[in-house]
């Protein structure tokens, strides 16, 4: 028997009691290879974020991964999601517990890839980084900025105290830690990079650090480190594997993203690449004795405002859908996919004769909800709190908020019709004249002028309401500010002395809400709704009816909806519904008419 499946199929096939004891292992780099215990072991991946996933339901994505043939978890640790303001750091509750989550994957029998950034990309906010970092104006990130730096060095020491003593070493199941994430794609600075994984060693971190590029010579020179194995994002050839070896002949070297789907944008088709392609990957990867990581075997949910965004020019934006099922082999309810079976054939061909994968576990309960009333509304107008003075509009982050919306007023004296212009938008607005909607700017159009029509008010009242979107992700142009990042002018005359109004539309916002029964008139609009339940389980929200804002079940934000598709229903986990009386809440940035909302069993 090939004595590298046969330590394969002995981790994918062992329980908790090989796990789940203090006994170290060892994991360490040969030029060629990975060994384990001193053998060569092939890492089979399969990668899910946390984040994305409720708490409730990450042992059963990762026995999932388990039973489609994987060995090990591959996991971004999303450094904004955990530090929502300078130190002050959530590691504990419902899916920010790290550390829950890793030991649930050695009780499950499997090893992990730790990926904690600083930046992930991952088609996350803002690649990772918190917002609280553009609140200084000439920051600049990813480098030796020694603001940023300074940041950096808080999450890193933070985060290993909750990570360290999961390693191999230390008895855990950690392998091996990401250095950043294709850095090569991005920037060249060598020193930084080597600062990082000191930064990580001098916490204690003492497993083998890997680095992730594309498998070109510019971004291996530019993202790679001496000492760490190279990752390629990705790599299913013999050239791929070639140009690292090129690079570096002293480290292994791995396919560190190997992609079975891919993201979606706003206005975009669902991406639902061809599944043959990934099946003769994966079977060269898995004849060539190949490490690999499946990017991603389970998406999840992109809940709240943590959709990230691509640009790659500045007139370009292209914000994310709020699912991450990513045509996953495992979809966003965490139920297997032709895919998956179709995978879990082709590894199980690898087995050691008389070995069977383990069982797929069954699915979660899923649940349709009749027909829900939307019957009671409330104006953001009637809920503004207090505004703050500003010479000029200056972006949500010089304000301290993070996300949602922010209102922008003033009074029109001298010019009062004509092209009104926002330099520079980010990222969709809806513009308002003595409370009379005029019409929208879309930043993903590069839309930036308006024409105003003419008022009979001596001063008449300008608004502009603008919704902060994902920042941007990934490369050149992530210095991402939301909200009106630069100033606003009526036929090249600049507006002065405007009202700021913080609209961060968060769990409390949503609580203290007042409605009513009336008729909207204005854009701008709460909706509520109420619905029983004997039972629950997983639905999404068909939201069809409807134009462009955001959803919040029992206080919890689902995400963001649009009408320009591809996405119209949203993913709610039975974990948010409740027994009895349950609230939904929608706040729709254009919709005056309350529309019906149903809960259907599956996305279309």
């Amino acid at each position: 028997m090939n004595k590298l499946f046969a330590l394969l199929c002995f981790i994918t096939m062992v329980g908790t009691n090989s796990f789940g004891q203090t006994s170290s292992h060892s994991f360490t780099l040969s030029k060629t290879e990975f060994l384990l215990d001193n053998k060569p072991f092939q890492i089979i991946s399969g990668e899910m974020h946390p984040a994305r996933i409720p708490a409730e339901y990450w042992r059963h994505r990762i026995k999932m991964a388990k039973a489609m043939g994987c060995n090990t978890i591959a996991a971004y640790i999303f450094w904004n999601y955990h530090e929502s303001k300078p130190g002050l750091f959530d590691f504990q509750t419902e899916n920010h517990n790290i550390a829950q989550f890793i030991r649930i994957v050695q009780e499950e029998g499997m090893w992990l890839i730790l990926r904690p950034g600083p930046y992930v990309c991952a088609e996350w906010e803002f690649g990772g980084l918190p917002s609280y970092l553009l609140k200084i104006p000439d920051i600049k990130v990813r480098c030796m900025d020694p603001r940023y730096i300074e940041a950096v060095d808080r999450y890193i020491e933070a985060l290993a105290i909750q990570v360290k003593d999961l390693q191999i070493t230390k008895g855990g199941p950690i392998v091996m830690v990401q250095v950043e994430n294709e850095y090569g794609s991005f920037g060249n600075d060598r020193r930084y990079m080597k600062w990082i994984q000191e930064m990580w060693k001098n916490n204690g971190i003492e497993i083998p650090f890997y680095t992730a590029d594309g498998a070109t010579p510019f971004m291996l020179e530019a993202g790679s480190l001496p000492d760490a194995a190279i990752g390629l994002d990705p790599a299913a050839s013999s050239a791929d594997f070639d140009q690292a070896t090129k690079a570096n002949p002293n480290v292994p070297s791995f396919c560190s993203e190997l992609y079975p789907g891919w993201l979606t944008h706003w206005g975009e088709n669902w991406q639902r690449p061809d599944t043959s392609a990934l099946y003769k990957d994966v079977k060269w990867l898995m004849d060539n004795k190949k490490s690999f990581n499946f990017y991603v075997i389970h998406g999840g949910t992109n809940f709240g405002y943590w959709a990230g965004a691509n640009a790659f020019s500045p007139t370009q934006y292209q914000p994310d859908v709020t699912s991450y099922d990513y045509d996953a082999p495992i979809n966003e309810m965490g139920q297997p996919t032709p895919k998956y079976y179709a995978l879990r054939k082709l590894l199980t061909k690898y087995l050691p004769a008389g070995q069977k994968m383990g069982v797929v576990p069954d699915p979660n309960p899923v649940i349709t909800i009749p027909e829900i009333k939307m019957n009671a509304s409330s104006s953001v107008w009637a809920n503004l709190p207090v505004a703050i003075s500003s010479p000029q509009p200056k972006p949500m982050e010089m304000f301290g908020q993070k996300s949602g919306f922010i209102l922008y007023r003033t009074n029109l004296i001298g010019h009062k019709k004509g092209k009104l212009r926002i330099t520079e938008l980010h990222d969709y607005a809806t513009i308002f004249i003595d409370g009379k909607y005029i019409g929208k700017l879309d930043r993903c159009k590069a839309e930036n002028t308006i024409e105003l029509p003419e008022s009979t008010s001596a001063n008449p009242q300008l608004d502009i309401l603008v919704e902060g979107m994902g920042r941007i992700n990934f490369a050149e142009y992530m210095i991402d500010r939301k909200g009106i990042t630069e100033r606003v002018s009526l036929n090249g005359m600049t507006l002065m002395n405007w009202q700021v109004f913080s609209l961060p539309f968060g769990e409390n916002n949503i609580k203290q809400l007042k409605y009513s029964t009336e008729t909207p008139t204005q854009p701008g609009n709460f909706f509520k709704g109420e619905f029983g339940l004997s039972a629950t389980g997983d639905t999404y929200f068909d939201v069809s009816a409807w134009e462009k804002g955001i959803v919040w079940i029992n206080g919890h934000n689902l995400g963001r909806y649009w009408n320009i598709g591809p996405q119209k229903q949203l993913y709610c986990p039975a974990s948010w519904l409740i027994k009895g009386k349950n609230e939904l809440v929608i706040f729709d940035i254009h919709q005056l008419i309350s529309k019906p909302v149903t809960g259907v069993r599956k996305m279309e």
